[in-house]
């Protein structure tokens, strides 16, 4: 499977809980949408990626990446119950960054 480079980067952040490397993925304007919360910029995605993976230590393997869609399947495994689990990832781009990440199972 082919990704994007920056969601190869974002995977190998995830997966090395870089919180930095993973906020550098992101425009500086960026919006991530999780479990019904919204962080805006970079400095709150680090936040909340670095909150997650305290809590959660959560793991990446990609599944399927739909380019038409701006879609990739992963799995989803660490220390929350149900783990592990798969959930989709929507992007949306700018200049080779993510401007807009929506996760969804």
């Amino acid at each position: 499977m082919i990704l994007p480079p920056v969601i190869t980067d974002l995977v190998k952040a995830q997966n090395n809980f870089d919180s930095q490397a993973y906020a550098d993925c992101f425009t500086e304007s960026a919006i991530v949408f999780d479990e019904g919360k919204t962080h805006q910029g970079k400095t709150e995605i680090k936040t909340w990626i670095e909150k997650a993976n305290r809590e959660y230590q959560v793991r990446m393997i990609p599944l399927v990446y739909s380019e038409a869609n701006q879609t990739l399947k992963a799995e989803i495994s660490g220390t929350f119950p149900g783990s592990p689990i798969v959930l989709t990832y929507r992007y949306e781009f700018e200049d080779e960054l993510i401007q807009s990440l929506k996760i969804a199972d």
